[in-house]
């Protein structure tokens, strides 16, 4: 398929069946093996899993945890997942391989800092990594 792709793993599986109280980050355990990258809080209410060489080095180049807001982090997720479902459901227009599993990110679900930080990142190591544009917000790009 295309050259760079190993095994390209996005394995998001965010289960949510609780409620939506406020997760504070003694909540959520990080498990972060080499290339794999897993969160989960201690209910297995929700959990991430990223399995993508490289991610872990490419994320401690970037802005470090607190320097966006947790709501920067909501409406820009909500935004690439939309995105990134679309693409999802056209396997004939984009490469399955790339998107071949959609993501379930609940707007109403209070998943947490961590969870969110995580996941912005990982849509711009994507965007990066696969030279992908994700168009989340009219006009300019912060």
């Amino acid at each position: 398929m295309k050259n760079c792709i190993y095994i390209v793993i996005l394995a998001f599986g965010m289960y949510s069946c609780g409620t939506t109280k406020d997760r504070k980050l003694s909540d959520i355990s990080v498990s972060n093996n080499s290339d794999t990258l897993r969160i989960a809080n201690d209910s297995l209410e929700y959990e991430i899993i990223i399995i993508e060489p490289g991610f872990n080095a490419w994320l401690a180049t970037q802005q470090p945890r607190g320097y966006y807001t947790k709501q920067f982090l909501e409406i820009r997720n909500r935004q690439y997942v939309i995105e990134y479902n679309q693409r999802a459901m056209q396997p004939l227009r984009f490469d399955p391989n790339l998107y071949f599993q959609q993501i379930n990110y609940e707007p109403h679900i209070d998943y947490g800092y961590e969870v969110n930080y995580l996941l912005y990142n990982y849509f711009l190591f994507f965007e990066q990594r696969y030279r992908q544009r994700f168009i989340v917000t009219r006009g300019r790009r912060f």
